[in-house]
């Protein structure tokens, strides 16, 4: 079991670090983070390919596979798939997020999956208990279900959506 679960992580790492844009010389491929400040590389850098986030880790930014229980990435655009208890993304995202609880401050393009999403502005989908987002350009699906601007309804049940551009 252990060899498949080091395999995945060794492959996950070797796809994303090659689809990701080309990275500049400062971003590091690998993150390991107990919490932050106690993580191999400080906040301020990039990461580009694989980052493990035992309790709470910070990045400026994040291409690629970013698991962990407080995966928080800085202001920066950053690209790939999140999984954990707790997401926050203080710039804009794309890709996929899966956390109990996902907050992006900036602009979110893709899937969120969690018992809370909150977004900016949302281009995508939001399946969860709570959905929230300023602006949509997607589909809501859940318990609560909220649009701030320019939704079908502002506030609805079950599904709410709206298809126009911020």
């Amino acid at each position: 079991m252990q060899k498949r679960v080091v395999t995945f992580l060794i492959v996950t790492t070797m796809v994303f670090y090659a689809l990701c844009p080309v990275s500049q010389a400062q971003d590091k491929p690998v993150q390991l983070a107990l919490f932050s400040p106690v993580q191999i590389f400080p906040p301020s850098t990039p990461i580009t390919g694989v980052r493990l986030n035992l309790i709470y880790g910070r990045n400026v930014s994040m291409s690629g596979l970013d698991v962990g229980l407080i995966n928080h990435i800085g202001d920066q655009r950053s690209v790939g798939a999140q999984f954990g208890l707790v997401g926050i993304n203080e710039g804009d995202y794309v890709g996929w997020q899966s956390n109990w609880i996902n907050i992006n401050k900036g602009d979110f393009e893709g899937f969120q999956y969690g018992f809370v999403n909150s977004s900016n502005h949302a281009s995508g989908l939001q399946l969860g208990f709570v959905n929230y987002a300023r602006t949509l350009n997607g589909l809501q699906i859940g318990l609560v279900n909220v649009i701030k601007q320019g939704g079908q309804f502002p506030v609805f049940p079950i599904v709410n959506w709206s298809f126009e551009s911020p």
